[in-house]
């Protein structure tokens, strides 16, 4: 097999990355953080592709997939397996992009797969972005999403003692501050959280992200700009836009946590979820050797397939059981 210019030098500059996610690099769309309108008008083509399969994906994993965007409600995408029969649990699922890219739509073929491999409702919010909208729009929409489901559990057919919530890059920031939030307010019981690389921290103080400059995919300045981006003019930084300055970490569900090798977010994936053990709580925390960041969707690695099985088994187990 012949080697690209890009994977011969990702390999001599990474050379514990995986031979196959190495070789697989090229399938990932070309997108500069730096350059908001242009990694938008990148990432929106993507979605625009992913909208277009929407009948194939109901097809290939037996799911009804709705797209809501009416009354002024936060818009969302609604995944609902075939066979579903009364009430399912749910998933609310949240899509990552450093709080200022990407879209539901872009993650829906994980959403569709994750519905039908959980048995799950899966819905995903378009939650707004920042720079146009920072800290805290992103995390009401999801939380108003949650709520309204929670509260309407009949029309949604959920059952509410197994709610989770989930998901990826600045998506699993935004599950970790969903479920603190709901966890704060009393009402909503959240039963599981699954999380890929989460992004946590603003401080960008940890030796990973000191180190992984010039990683794929995610590095510190993409980071820098995010929180940025997210944070706006805030003088003080709460614990619900960047959830690693949290004093108080207790009560939070069981929690499925993974991360990546050579990702500026390794590591403060890795000591939040030390700090959520020591907190009481029950974590299953996952390193994938030689992966980066968002590396699981390249399916044709071995490692990345072997990530997507255990992180859908994950759900289903953390579903399975009532609060």
């Amino acid at each position: 097999m012949s080697t690209t210019p890009l994977a011969a030098t990702v390999g001599n500059h990474f050379p514990t990355m995986d031979r196959e996610l190495v070789t697989a690099l090229s399938a990932l769309p070309a997108v500069d953080f730096t350059d908001l309108a242009g990694a938008r008008a990148v990432l929106g083509a993507a979605a625009d592709t992913q909208r277009a399969a929407l009948v194939e994906l109901e097809r290939r994993w037996e799911v009804a997939i709705e797209e809501h965007d009416s009354g002024g409600e936060v818009p969302f995408l609604r995944f609902r397996p075939k066979a579903a029969r009364g009430r399912s649990p749910l998933m609310l699922w949240l899509h990552g992009g450093g709080f200022a890219v990407g879209s539901a739509m872009l993650e829906a073929s994980f959403c569709a797969e994750l519905a039908a491999h959980t048995g799950a409702l899966v819905v995903s919010p378009e939650y707004r972005l920042a720079p146009e909208h920072p800290f805290p729009a992103g995390l009401e929409d999801c939380y108003a999403l949650l709520h309204r489901i929670w509260a309407d559990a009949d029309a949604f057919e959920v059952d509410t003692s197994r709610l989770g919530i989930g998901g990826q890059s600045a998506g699993g920031g935004l599950a970790v501050a969903t479920t603190m939030l709901a966890r704060d307010q009393g009402e909503i019981g959240v039963r599981f959280l699954a999380v890929e690389s989460p992004e946590l921290d603003d401080r960008l103080t940890t030796a990973s992200m000191r180190a992984f400059t010039a990683t794929p995919v995610w590095r510190r300045s993409y980071a820098e700009l995010s929180w940025r981006h997210y944070l706006g003019t805030a003088s003080t930084i709460s614990p619900y836009a960047a959830p690693t300055r949290a004093e108080d970490l207790s009560g939070f569900p069981p929690t499925y946590l993974t991360v990546a090798e050579l990702d500026p977010l390794r590591d403060e994936g890795l000591d939040f979820a030390a700090r959520l053990l020591r907190a009481g709580v029950s974590v299953e925390l996952h390193a994938y050797p030689g992966t980066f960041h968002r590396s699981s969707t390249l399916l044709s690695a071995a490692v990345s397939r072997r990530h997507r099985a255990e992180f859908l088994a994950a759900v289903a187990r953390g579903l399975a059981q009532p609060i």
